[in-house]
């Protein structure tokens, strides 16, 4: 089978099983990413899609042939991976996933010693080298051993440390796992708490029958609003499939932008250890900034991308980092992003404010009026620039910058307009002091996108 180039992401493999990425590919890149890394020993997991065990067995034994001794977390969350990794001291890790993706996909997620991520700019360019052209060199070192470990008792007390389980309310919570692999987890954490929870889609089954696991879609939140709704829930909980990221819905049933999260989650951070540091991405609301200063910590916008993110991270030594997709990273899990922290601290948020979702949120929805991310499609992806230098040119009287994509602040309203990784897609985010400004500043700039 000739492997395509086009599988290896700015983040990630992700691909089409088995017409992209079959077994024969997963053995080559688990030969390739033991050359890579140079590694004696590596974790291998996997999330709950039908084809993820025949993908994780050929990717361990393409990494057992290359000479390093692999150690099998079996079925976990993308972040118990990363959890591993650190608490095992192993050179690298690799979780066999595609995410959010449909059922037919599947993927791997890739990082190195201390979980820090492979990416396009380091590492997945490389290895895809390697594996394409069939240069994979020969083995160094015999073949390696295969041990099987248990992760999930040392993760579920790792995630409950972030919090203080007595201060928690009797809150009535929904839950959606979305049959992935939240329904490993969540039912662990939640046996702590004293909250009444409903649950949907706790059954694990990578067939996913009730709805994609991608809550950023709103056709796979109608469930879990409706019985929010129905309930007359304090708040909503949903993941994605691996379970790295989570999302939420307040009891009247409206979805919670992941500014807004990450505003909340600033200060669940920073009302325990102020002054520090907070990462955001070149996307958010205002609100985040705003938060951040109202307790004396300092914000650093930074460029879109969980390998850039964890980097800054690192290098400031920052205490959290929040992205508007829903990925929420923190220092003491080794700067790497998880799914069930962020629900836990909204829950501790709630309890020690003695406010619901929607109440702590009511100050922000007030003041900050966002777009949420609005996606255009472009011929081609050699249209990106121009339409770049466009926008640069309608808007040079602003204040701008060209840290990721373009971006243009003015006194009561700002956006950021960006290139997918992946796709010929722009994308805007906007933000304005009033909804009418920023309904007619979103319809301004799509106007010069869509020229």
């Amino acid at each position: 089978m000739t492997i395509p180039a086009s599988i290896f992401k700015a983040y990630d493999v992700r691909a089409l099983y088995p017409s992209e990425l079959n077994e024969v590919g997963a053995r080559a890149i688990g030969r390739a990413f033991v050359a890579y890394l140079g590694a004696a020993r590596i974790a291998v997991s996997r999330d709950m899609r039908v084809s993820s065990p025949s993908i994780a067995a050929a990717f361990i034994e393409g990494a057992l042939e290359q000479g390093a001794d692999v150690v099998d977390y079996g079925m976990c969350a993308t972040d118990m991976l990363y959890f591993g990794v650190v608490r095992d001291g192993l050179d690298g890790g690799a979780q066999i996933t595609a995410s959010h993706n449909p059922g037919e996909y599947n993927g791997i997620k890739m990082v190195r010693k201390e979980a820090f991520p492979l990416s396009g700019d380091a590492g997945i360019g490389e290895i895809r080298d390697m594996v394409v052209n069939d240069r994979i060199p020969a083995p160094t070192r015999p073949a390696g051993r295969r041990v099987s470990v248990d992760l999930l008792d040392d993760y579920v007390a790792k995630v409950m440390s972030f919090i203080d389980p007595s201060v928690i309310k009797p809150f009535n919570v929904v839950l959606d796992a979305g049959s992935g692999m939240a329904g490993l987890v969540a039912p662990r954490l939640f046996a702590q708490l004293p909250c009444r929870t409903t649950r949907l889609c706790f059954e694990i089954d990578g067939r996913f029958p009730n709805h994609e696991a991608n809550p950023l879609i709103e056709e796979n939140r109608a469930d879990i609003t409706a019985r929010v709704i129905e309930e007359k829930a304090d708040i909503g909980i949903a993941w994605d499939g691996d379970a790295d990221r989570c999302f939420f819905i307040d009891g009247q049933g409206e979805f919670i932008a992941g500014d807004f999260v990450t505003a909340l989650l600033a200060e669940a951070a920073l009302s325990k250890s102020p002054g520090e540091k907070v990462i955001y991405d070149v996307r958010a609301s205002y609100a985040v900034k705003d938060t951040v200063a109202k307790y004396d910590g300092t914000a650093l916008m930074n460029r879109v991308g969980h390998a850039f993110i964890k980097r800054r991270m690192r290098e400031e030594n920052a205490i959290f980092g929040g992205e508007v997709t829903g990925h929420y990273y923190f220092r003491d899990f080794s700067y790497a992003d998880n799914g069930f922290i962020p629900a836990l601290l909204i829950l501790e948020l709630m309890s020690r404010r003695n406010l619901t979702l929607a109440q702590l949120l009511e100050p922000l929805r007030a003041k900050y009026f966002i777009s949420g991310e609005i996606n255009t499609r472009v011929s081609d992806v050699s249209v990106v620039p121009q339409r770049l230098a466009d926008l640069a040119e309608r808007y040079k009287d602003g204040h701008t910058y060209t840290m990721d994509g373009f971006s243009a602040e003015f006194p009561d309203w700002h956006f950021n307009v960006r290139g997918s990784n992946t796709e010929p897609l722009l994308r805007l985010n906007l933000e304005a002091l009033t909804p009418e400004l920023m309904a007619q500043k979103r319809d301004e700039v799509l106007a010069v996108i869509r020229k």
